[in-house]
Formats: C-alpha cells, sequence, structure tokens
C-alpha cells in the first residue's frame, strides 16, 4: 500500500518517534510577501519536466509570486556558480542536499531560515526534527529546509545486466556489465562494497570524518575502480546523461537515482533493485542565499513545499518522497507503486544515508573523481 510504504520509510530516519500528524493546513501566504515584487529567483535540479509544467504553475497559482527558475544538472554545478555569485546577487534560493550544508555555511554563502516565517508543523515526523534538524542547524541558524528525500541504486536491464544473488554493489565492477556511473558515487560504492566483503583496513565512515583515513581509504577505492574502468559507457553527473547512457549507449547496469530507475521503467525493460549493501540515502532542500534579493518571498516558497500540496508536486516531479503531512497521500499512484516494486522492509531499514561532508571533503573528493575519469 502506498501509505504503508511511505510510513515504513519513515522509521529508518532518526528522531521520527513522533506520531504521523493529521493533513497539514493550507499555507498562509503573508501580505507583506504579497505586496512587495512578487519574484522569487531559484536554482534547481534539471532533468525533471514537472517542475516547470506542474510545480512551478502550481506555487505561482497559489500565492501570485513568480518564479524564475534556473535549472542546473548538478549540485558541484549549483556550488560554483553560487560562490561566484555571492559578491554580484542574483539568486535567491539553491536546492543542494543536506550533507553538503557545512560546505556550503563554511563558505560564507548562506544564513538561516527564519523559522517563524515558516510553517515546521507541516513537516512529516523525522523531516524537520530528530536528526535531520540537528544536520540543518549550524551556529544556532536552521540553514536548510528539506524539500524531497529519496535513494540511488541500481538501474537494470532486466534483460541483459548480471547481477549476484542478492543484487550487489559489486555488479557495477563486474566485467560482464556495461555501466553508467557518477564518478564520485562509483567510488563510495567500491569503497562500500570493498567494506562489506572484509577487504578495507578500517571501516569506510572513517574517511568521513578523518581526512588521514579519507586519502587511506579512496585511495584503495580508486586504484580497484580504475581496474574495471573499460566497463564504464557513461559518465553522468545529471539526469539527462544517467538516461542516456542506458538509451544511446547500451548500459546494462548503472548506480543512479530513484528518478532515473523510474523514468528507464517507463522506456523498456529496467528495473531499479536495492543492493544488497543498501541504497544511498540522500535528503535535499531549500538554502537561503546570504544575499538573496527576495527573502520574503523566499519563506512563502519553502512553506509552500512543505504543504501537502507542494510536497506532493516536488516528490512527483523527482519521482521520489514528499516532506509534507498530506503529501503521502496525494502522490501519483505510479510513484507509489514504483517504491513498493523496490523496496522491502529489509531494504528500508538497510538504507546507508549519505554522511555530512565538509568543503575539504568535497575537494579532495573531487580530486578523485577527476582522477577516476582521467586514468
Amino acid at each position: 500500500m502506498k501509505k504503508e510504504l511511505l510510513l515504513n520509510r519513515r522509521t529508518v530516519l532518526k528522531g521520527s518517534a513522533l506520531m504521523l500528524g493529521a493533513l497539514a493546513a493550507p499555507a498562509i501566504i503573508s501580505k507583506k510577501a504579497l505586496a512587495s515584487s512578487g519574484e522569487l529567483n531559484f536554482t534547481g535540479w534539471a532533468g525533471y519536466p514537472g517542475m516547470t509544467e506542474k510545480v512551478v504553475p502550481a506555487f505561482e497559482a497559489a500565492t501570485g509570486i513568480k518564479v524564475n527558475f534556473k535549472e542546473m544538472p548538478s549540485q558541484d554545478d549549483m556550488f560554483a556558480e553560487a560562490k561566484a555569485m555571492i559578491s554580484t546577487g542574483g539568486m535567491d534560493i539553491y536546492e543542494p542536499t543536506v550533507d553538503r550544508v557545512a560546505a556550503w555555511s563554511s563558505n560564507g554563502l548562506v544564513q538561516g531560515w527564519d523559522t517563524a516565517k515558516l510553517a515546521l508543523d507541516n513537516y512529516l515526523p523525522g523531516m524537520a526534527d530528530g536528526s535531520i534538524g540537528e544536520r540543518s542547524t549550524i551556529d544556532g541558524q536552521r540553514l536548510i529546509v528539506l524539500s524531497v528525500w529519496g535513494t540511488e541504486a541500481l538501474v537494470v536491464d532486466k534483460d541483459n545486466a548480471t547481477l549476484g544473488e542478492p543484487a550487489s554493489l559489486g555488479a557495477l565492477f563486474d566485467p560482464a556489465n556495461q555501466v553508467v556511473l557518477r564518478p564520485h558515487s562509483a567510488l563510495a560504492a567500491m569503497g562500500r562494497w570493498l567494506d562489506a566483503t572484509g577487504k578495507l583496513p578500517r571501516p569506510w565512515m572513517d574517511g568521513y570524518t578523518d581526512m588521514a583515513a579519507m586519502t587511506e581509504l579512496w585511495d584503495i577505492a580508486l586504484a580497484e575502480a580504475i581496474k574495471s574502468k573499460g566497463n564504464i559507457v557513461q559518465w553522468w553527473s545529471g539526469e539527462n546523461e544517467a538516461q542516456a547512457g542506458f538509451l544511446a549507449n547500451g548500459a546494462t547496469v548503472g548506480l543512479c537515482w530513484d528518478s532515473t530507475g523510474l523514468n528507464m521503467g517507463k522506456q523498456g525493460n529496467y528495473g531499479y533493485v536495492a543492493p544488497a549493501e543498501g541504497a544511498f540515502a540522500w535528503n535535499q532542500g531549500l538554502i537561503l542565499m546570504k544575499n538573496a534579493a527576495n527573502v520574503e518571498q523566499a519563506h512563502e516558497f519553502a512553506k509552500w513545499v512543505s504543504s501537502a500540496e507542494g510536497s506532493s508536486l516536488w516528490a512527483t516531479a523527482f519521482g521520489a518522497n514528499p516532506v509534507g503531512k498530506g503529501g503521502p497521500e496525494l502522490m501519483d499512484p505510479e510513484v507509489s507503486a514504483f517504491y513498493n516494486a523496490t523496496f522491502n522492509d529489509a531494504a528500508l531499514a538497510n538504507l546507508w544515508w549519505w554522511p555530512d561532508q565538509s568543503a575539504e571533503f568535497l575537494a579532495k573528493r573531487a580530486e578523485y573523481a577527476d582522477k577516476f575519469k582521467a586514468a
């Protein structure tokens, strides 16, 4: 059942002991926001037509605030642009993942949300409180409010992929497969696979908190990943490239977002499989630029995204999970059925949430990704 699925998925979030509340109240739009210039500049993810076709028009109809929506393929691109624009202005909101917030903060790019102007009670348990609330807050400021959450796992050509039983991240490095990969995710997958098979000198997670350990472990993962580089038919950084790996270049297996799995399933006999080591899991949300010009409108936007309507439309556009109370009940049944086919209770309990990643870690990780591509 759709509702049962989403409730089960939430149990993997720490701090979600509160009972699921009733439907969220409609978002209340402040007079101040409506009386202002009524525009908002937002940079989000490319490759999701539902954002421009349904999400943005619904928000504009509900609030009268016009959204100038810019699409970018990856949050690395967003981060680079934001650093370039911090002195000039021009953008109000970006949508990175929670694990990157520390890097945005340490680079002086963001300001805290005024939680009194939001509707934190709109969020489902575990989406604004508990461990996510803690990870979203730095120096007492709430720097990110969630917009959607989902996973990154194995997209497989059911007719041609070679998978073990159970399916493993090792399939990505099996010479029998042609693969589509995102460089840094592939290296993390290699590290997690080596860890699960007892081939690392220390736990893979040590590298996310200790830079000396990071170098030691990622050196190993890089060396092993390079051995199977001949299997790679496509690198991806965004949704369109990931799909092209299968449709244009004949990939049989990929480590891709759930949205890719959903979209590929509409175009052929493709499946989305949680590996034995656990699917990668992510939360993404909205951050407010330090030099944002449309602060009131930004708060109205974030508040609407947490509403039942906003969260369900956002999640449907991404083929992922809503963050607002009442959102699950409004979700597209096709998306719910897709998740039910992928995640049983064991797979849900086994989700591997991307850890927090500092600016120093991300810079070093980018070096490893570049070495992998260039090898």
